[in-house]
């Protein structure tokens, strides 16, 4: 009898698995034509109407239990890499808004301004330190590519709809 439960659990368990994981083919080809449609910049591969399919497909698997980004062995790339903030502007530095850096992100762009009258730079108390918020990344995800010559070039993408 329990020979008839393990066989019956065995078959049940393979039906399940091959039912909710496609096979490695069709998750390298969905990875391949997310990384072709996310590679796409001019336009972007909202303006391309066959991407509408695996992208809307991977934006909605990112929400299940135990997703794993579909890639492209074939390419040489992996999952994507994310980045939310962009650069500072010119003269600011990267901060932070949690002063011990524990956990925290750099979200924050910080500029030391000098606030002494003429004369009198350089002044320790004179120093104003300002900071703002760090910009988002409108494109926050991106692949690097590598080429034939060695060479990476980054393409940079979102998954807004």
């Amino acid at each position: 009898m329990n020979g008839v439960r393990l066989t019956a659990t065995a078959t049940i368990l393979a039906v399940a698995t091959w039912m909710w994981f496609p096979d490695r083919a069709e998750a390298s080809e969905w990875g391949c034509e997310v990384l072709l449609c996310a590679s796409s910049s001019n336009p972007s591969w909202r303006g391309v109407p066959a991407c509408h399919a695996p992208m809307y497909r991977l934006i909605s698997a990112m929400g299940n239990w135990g997703f794993s980004w579909p890639t492209c062995p074939e390419a040489g790339t992996g999952k994507p890499g994310y980045e939310a903030y962009d650069d500072c502007p010119a003269g600011w530095n990267i901060g932070y808004s949690n002063q011990d850096h524990r956990g925290g992100k750099p979200d924050l762009c910080v500029q030391v301004r000098d606030t002494c009258p003429s004369g009198f730079g350089g002044r320790d108390d004179c120093q104003q330190t300002v900071t703002t918020a760090r910009p988002l990344r409108e494109d926050p995800y991106y692949f690097d590519i590598r080429h034939d010559d060695g060479n990476v070039t980054r393409h940079w993408f979102s998954l807004r709809r």
